[in-house]
């Protein structure tokens, strides 16, 4: 599985983006997908996270009603929606792929089977 995320820039304090996670391969389907994001001279740090049909998400608390994760299996497309947007929300994101949902680590890397390239998420105050 090959994934490449798209959709970040630069964008005001209380404005929106959505960003994309597309994926390769005909079992995209199948797989639960988180998102990370990793602020410069910070770790990586969880965002959420989907299981493979959807129907089970995972927030980090920062981003609690403010993210919402989604994905069109049709188009082997994870979203997420991001509002409110905070000057603390700049990073960049990643999406990766797991192939089993585990509810106890989606928020660690463990899980986490492919990666793809990030894309640069910019709030200005």
């Amino acid at each position: 599985v090959q994934l490449q995320a798209s959709g970040g820039g630069l964008v005001q304090a209380g404005g929106s983006l959505r960003l994309s996670c597309a994926a390769s391969g005909r079992t995209f389907s199948s797989y639960a997908v988180g998102w990370f994001r990793q602020a410069p001279g910070k770790e990586r740090e969880f965002v959420a996270a989907s299981s493979w049909s959807g129907g089970t998400t995972n927030y980090a608390d920062s981003v609690k009603g403010r993210f919402t994760i989604s994905r069109d299996n049709a188009k082997n497309t994870v979203y997420l929606q991001m509002n409110s947007l905070k000057p603390e929300d700049t990073a960049v994101y990643s999406c990766a792929a797991a192939r089993r949902w585990n509810s106890m680590m989606v928020h660690t890397t463990t899980p986490y089977d492919y990666w793809g390239q990030g894309t640069q998420v910019t709030v200005s105050s």
